[in-house]
């Protein structure tokens, strides 16, 4: 499925026009079905885009936030992306919102993502939103290269739900949602920042092993169509 790149002059219209298509895709499904689900990513980029959707008007109460991935650290850990969340997304407005993390406090990761995978059958699928980053390796999601569940992790054959990932890049060991969960939300969004992220994705988008770099398994094979926001 083809990508479709969406060029902003500065981070901050990038935020504020990726805030519109986001909530205008939310209450498009509350009003379709009576509620929204909604999967996001950490990380420094979406800080500007959280705190521009918190304040936009919607039905929040109807719409169920959850992480794209997550480390196997508790909420108040300055490294968990559910503090980013609490900190940034779930403000203003947005506090009416329900929130599912993926951190499970269990005696090990492979505990928590059976923990996980459990509380998030609960959303339904496919997620209405999806926003993934991109690192400077080629990794989205908690799919690194060389991550020790990465083939599980883009095989589509692998159900839906969150899977185990450890990297020599990750740092802590990471809980994340499968391929095959991400991979057809009604609206999927590869949200990054900076000429260099630009040029690793110009390398993701040619030709290459998807172990090499993860993100192209979504550029590829998406069901969807990728949207992809980027400011200098």
């Amino acid at each position: 499925m083809a990508a479709t790149m969406h060029a902003f002059a500065n981070g901050a219209e990038l935020a504020r026009n990726l805030a519109d298509k986001v909530a205008a895709s939310l209450s498009a499904a509350i009003d379709e079905r009576g509620a929204a689900t909604f999967a996001v990513s950490g990380g420094s980029t979406p800080k500007r885009f959280f705190q521009e959707l918190s304040a936009r008007d919607l039905n929040w109460a109807k719409v169920t936030i959850t992480l794209v991935d997550e480390r196997f650290v508790p909420a108040d850990n300055p490294r968990s992306n559910h503090l980013l969340v609490a900190e940034n997304l779930l403000q203003n407005k947005a506090k009416e919102a329900n929130f599912l993390p993926l951190y499970q406090a269990a005696a090990s990761v492979e505990d928590a993502a059976k923990l996980a995978t459990k509380a998030t059958e609960t959303i339904g699928n496919p997620f209405d939103v999806a926003i993934l980053g991109m690192g400077g390796d080629g990794h989205t999601a908690s799919f690194f290269p060389d991550g020790s569940n990465l083939n599980a992790a883009l095989d589509p054959k692998t159900p839906r739900g969150i899977i185990t990932m450890e990297a020599e890049g990750a740092g802590e060991p990471r809980l994340t949602f499968t391929f095959s969960s991400l991979q057809d939300a009604k609206l999927l969004v590869l949200h990054i920042e900076g000429e260099s992220k630009k040029d690793v994705l110009a390398k993701a988008e040619g030709a290459g092993d998807e172990a090499e770099m993860p993100i192209r398994a979504i550029l590829r094979r998406a069901a969807s169509p990728v949207e992809i926001y980027w400011a200098p």
